[in-house]
Parts: C-alpha cells; sequence; structure tokens
C-alpha cells in the first residue's frame, strides 16, 4: 500500500512537467527567443558566478578526496551487515554506462582538436605545446571534477535512503538539518529544480546522441544526415528504452551496460593497436604527469586582467553543465551503490572514471591530433563545422574503418537506449515520491516526453536545442548551493554515526574483553578447584581404603584365629 501511494501522482510530478511542458512549446514556437533569452541568462551567469563555480567545484573534489581516506570511509552505505547488490564490473559499467558515457563519445576526438585551434588563455593556437594542453585540459573537465560533483550527490542519497530509511529524493539530503520539513513546499521546490535540470540535460543528450549516431550512419551509408533520420533513430530508440524499462534495473540497464562496457573496451583497444601506439602511450604519459602537475593550479586560474572568454565557454560551460546533470547521475549513482563502504564507493565513483576518461581521451583525441598535426585528415574542419562527424572521421582513417564505424555506432546506441532508461528511472523516482521501484507508466511519460522535447527542438532549429541546454546549465547555478547544503547534511550524518559507531565498536570490544577475562578466569577457577577437589578426594579416598584395609585385616587375623583355635 506504501509503495502504491508513492506511485501516485503528486505535485513535484505534475509541475515539473508542466513547466517542462511549457518550456518546450517555447523552444517549438519560438526557438530563436529561447535562444536570445537562454543566451543572455548564460553570459550573465557565467560573468557574475563564474569565480564561484571554479572555487566550488575545485572545493567538491578536495572534500571527496579526505572524506575518502578519513575514517568515515568505513562507514557503509546501507546497514552494516548489507554488501553490494551489483559485481564491481556490472557497477562500473552502469556508472560508465549511466550518462556520462554519451559525453566520452562525443567529446572523446572533438575536444583535444578543439583546443588545438582554439588554445586556452597562454597557449599559441595550432602548436604542440597547444596539442599537449588541449588533451590535458579535455581529461580535466571529464576526470576527476565531474565525477567529484556525481559522487557528492551519489554519496549523501544512497546514504539517506539505505541509512537513514529516507525517500530516494533530492530533498532527502535535507533531511538531518531540517528534518520532517524536508517534506513540506521547501523540499518539493528542490525537487521541481531537480526534475527541471534533469529532464532539460538528459533531452539535450537525446538531441545530440541523435545527431552523432545519424551523422556516423551519413558518413558510412547513404542514409543522409537530416532532421528526419534524426527523429526516426529518437523513436527507434525510444521502443528500445521501453523494452529495456520494463525488465527494470537488474534485466534491463544492467545487461546492456554490462554489453556496452565490453563494446567500448574492444573499440578503445583496436585503436590503440592499429593507430599511432607509441604516440598514444606516450601522450597518456605527458598528460598524465601534465594533469597532476597542474590539476591544482587549473582549477583555481581565473584570468581577470584579459578579455578572454575560454574560460567561461569551456571550464565553466563545463562545470555548470556537470552540475546540471547531478541530480540525475546522483540518484543513479545511489541507486547501484547499495551496501558498499564510503571508501569503496569513492574509489569507485572518482578514481576509475577518471582514469577510464584519461585513457579515452588519449587515445581517441591523440590519434586524432596525430592525423590533424600530420595532415592526414581535415579533423579541425569537422569539428569547426560538424563536430557529430569526428569520431567516425577519425575513425575513417584507421584500417577496418567500415566496421569500427559500426561498432560506434551501436556503442552509441547503446549509450543512449542505457541513459533514456537510467533517466526515466531516476525522473520516476523523483517523481513518485522517492519510490525506488516507479511505476512503469511513469518512467514511459517521463522517456515520451523527452523524446518528445529533443525532437521538438530538432525540428524547430539548432537555436531550440542549444536553448535547452543553456537552460539546464543555469539551473545548475542552484543546485550548486543546494550541493553545498549536502556537504553540511553529510558532516552531520557521518560524524553522528562514525561516533556511534565507535560507541557501539568499544562495547563490543569491552564485551569481548569481559568474556576473555571471564573465560581466563573461569579456566583458573576451575583449575584451582579442580586442585582443591583432587587433594580433598584423594584424602577421602585414602582415609575409605585406609578404613577398608584395616577392616580387611581385622577379619583375616580374626579369620585366623578362628581357625587355630577350632586346629586346636
Amino acid at each position: 500500500m506504501e509503495e502504491k501511494d508513492r506511485n501516485r501522482p503528486g505535485s513535484v510530478l505534475i509541475i515539473s512537467a508542466i513547466i517542462v511542458g511549457l518550456f518546450v512549446l517555447w523552444g517549438a514556437l519560438s526557438p530563436g527567443s529561447l535562444e536570445r533569452a537562454a543566451e543572455v541568462g548564460l553570459g550573465w551567469m557565467i560573468e557574475t558566478f563564474g569565480w564561484f563555480y571554479m572555487l566550488s567545484t575545485a572545493f567538491f573534489v578536495l572534500f571527496v578526496l579526505v572524506i575518502a581516506i578519513s575514517p568515515f570511509g568505513k562507514l557503509r552505505l546501507g546497514k552494516q551487515h548489507e554488501r553490494p547488490e551489483y559485481t564491481w564490473y556490472s557497477w562500473i559499467g552502469m556508472l560508465f554506462a549511466a550518462g556520462i558515457g554519451v559525453g566520452f563519445v562525443f567529446w572523446g576526438v572533438a575536444e583535444p582538436v578543439l583546443y588545438y585551434h582554439d588554445a586556452p588563455v597562454g597557449y599559441t593556437p595550432e602548436t604542440p605545446a597547444a596539442a599537449v594542453a588541449g588533451l590535458r585540459y579535455a581529461v580535466y573537465h571529464w576526470a576527476l571534477h565531474p565525477w567529484a560533483i556525481f559522487s557528492i550527490v551519489g554519496l549523501t542519497l544512497a546514504y539517506v535512503q539505505f541509512r537513514k530509511d529516507q525517500p530516494a529524493l533530492i530533498s532527502s539530503a535535507f533531511y538531518p538539518l531540517i528534518g520532517d520539513r524536508i517534506h513540506g513546499w521547501g523540499g518539493r521546490a528542490i525537487d521541481i529544480l531537480a526534475v527541471i535540470a534533469t529532464c532539460t540535460g538528459v533531452a539535450t543528450t537525446f538531441g545530440l546522441s541523435a545527431l552523432q549516431i545519424t551523422g556516423g550512419l551519413s558518413y558510412i551509408s547513404p542514409i543522409p544526415n537530416s532532421v528526419f533520420t534524426q527523429i526516426t533513430i529518437i523513436i527507434i530508440v525510444t521502443f528500445l528504452f521501453m523494452f529495456s524499462a520494463a525488465k527494470g534495473v537488474d534485466k534491463g540497464i544492467k545487461v546492456l551496460s554490462n554489453i556496452n562496457l565490453a563494446v567500448a573496451a574492444v573499440l578503445l583497444v583496436f585503436v590503440i593497436a592499429v593507430g599511432p601506439t607509441l604516440f598514444i602511450a606516450e601522450s597518456f604519459v605527458t598528460t598524465l604527469g601534465g594533469y597532476i602537475t597542474n590539476v591544482a593550479a587549473m582549477s583555481l586560474t581565473m584570468t581577470p586582467f584579459t578579455e578572454s572568454a575560454w574560460l567561461g565557454t569551456n571550464t565553466i560551460f563545463f562545470w555548470a553543465w556537470h552540475i546540471a546533470w547531478a541530480p540525475f547521475m546522483g540518484l543513479f549513482i545511489a541507486r547501484i551503490s547499495r551496501g558498499r563502504t564510503i571508501r569503496e564507493f569513492m574509489a569507485g565513483v572518482l578514481l576509475v572514471p577518471s582514469l577510464l576518461a584519461l585513457i579515452w581521451f588519449t587515445t581517441f583525441g591523440g590519434t586524432a591530433l596525430n592525423l590533424e598535426i600530420a595532415g592526414a585528415a581535415p579533423i579541425g574542419e569537422l569539428v569547426m563545422g560538424n563536430v557529430e562527424l569526428a569520431l567516425f572521421a577519425t575513425l575513417g582513417e584507421l584500417p577496418l574503418s567500415s566496421i569500427t564505424s559500426i561498432i560506434a555506432v551501436i556503442l552509441i546506441l547503446i549509450f543512449f537506449i542505457t541513459s533514456a532508461d537510467s533517466a526515466s528511472y531516476v525522473l520516476g523516482a523523483m517523481t513518485s515520491h522517492g519510490s525506488l521501484h516507479p511505476s512503469l507508466f511513469v518512467k514511459m511519460l517521463w522517456g515520451f516526453l523527452i523524446a518528445g522535447t529533443a525532437s521538438v527542438l530538432l525540428v524547430s532549429g539548432g537555436g531550440g536545442l542549444s536553448a535547452l541546454q543553456t537552460a539546464s546549465i543555469i539551473a545548475a547555478l542552484p543546485f550548486a548551493a543546494i550541493m553545498i547544503g549536502m556537504i553540511i547534511s553529510i558532516l552531520v550524518m557521518f560524524s553522528s554515526d562514525y561516533q556511534k559507531e565507535g560507541k557501539r565498536t568499544r562495547k563490543k570490544r569491552i564485551r569481548q574483553l569481559k568474556e576473555e577475562i571471564r573465560d581466563e578466569f573461569y579456566d583458573d577457577m576451575k583449575e584451582e578447584v579442580y586442585e582443591e577437589m583432587k587433594e580433598e578426594v584423594y584424602e577421602e579416598l585414602k582415609d575409605e581404603m585406609k578404613e577398608e584395609m584395616y577392616e580387611e585385616l581385622k577379619e583375616d587375623l580374626y579369620d585366623e584365629l578362628n581357625s587355630d583355635k577350632d586346629k586346636k
């Protein structure tokens, strides 16, 4: 009954669906005005709060690293007896495929080449130094920082859900601070904001994925790269996602994620093997060293003395974009991380994807830069024009390009399906009072709404799609403040529970010590009592034997005397 009550439509579902619907209607009827309004908002946000994004994101990275190595790392996301629900491989596969894998595939080639031509401040474009910086900044935008953002939301929500038995809602993170008031309009406002940010962000990913799939198909076949093809792809993916959603997380997302991780690994190993292997290896080492050496400086560097807009249109843009994705990624990561310790959670959510980002971008981005610098393929022109073709143009310069391009399309397609499936699950949970098992109807509703949003904005032109992306980034500003509140909530919960765990551990140790002392005392006492009883029993037996021997001798003596008397 409680699960049925949770699955009933509530105010969060109704209000957020209406707001998203109105936004889509605006984009369909007047994409130009929506784009202008969104661009003005984005420009104001970056110019006014760029410093806030840089400082807060750097703080997020530092915070999660400290939490991972602190004594809090021993706490478990769930009850103390619970253990992980999914294997390590399936868990990492779902982390990678939930949504961020689309970004790896889409930007893995494009971003390093883009920064080679449009270099960061302090670098001359189209130079070796710009190529090194391009790879380093691409990894910087997709390694520790975004996963620190996702891990804070995922860690908080997993803890309040599985340790404090609160619903799967963003507002639940504030239960330790405001108690039952999270069920009022303040909590609903937080959840509505998270739903809108998630819906707009995922709809944009739908559009970008559709663009890349149709771009790839047009590159390897006569299929035209048109809006009609893009809409057809979205319709096909929607039906495939419905089938996956009906299977649930265990049989749907889990199976597809395992497949996708294997396909991505095959493509990655192939490019390393047949591509410029030595160049990729050298790029990996150089990028890793440059990243470790410069990550602190890159995290805390602004450009107040220059007129360059590079930082705002790239780094700050990506930080806002990742924060906009945090409700979606955080809720999904929380759902699949039950039973893991905080230290294990941080290792899987923070370090493994960061290492994958380093390998992926140096492999694909390094290969593309090698082709660009050698003049073997005009990758730079494609990035500036049709960015969705960059991956396929790079694969086209390697052996077996027709096969690898098909594999790449399959990879993007499965990423597309898993992103839609996980997004519909998260949105369903957020609009079903935090139910971990939202109804199929609610998941389908959000799936169709997201697909419809992406389709309408693709039909209405790029202005609508870019405006949607910009709007989700603007929504990230208040959510960054919400994340700071989450950190305070985390510290309150961890401190309280760590003290309780410490008390329980001390009581357990005292109880064990008492038992050990009692057992030892019992053994000693038993030995002493045994020795005493042994002496007593020995003396008693000795006395009894004396008495018995005396009586026997006496009787024998009487018998002998009587016998002698009879003889006489």
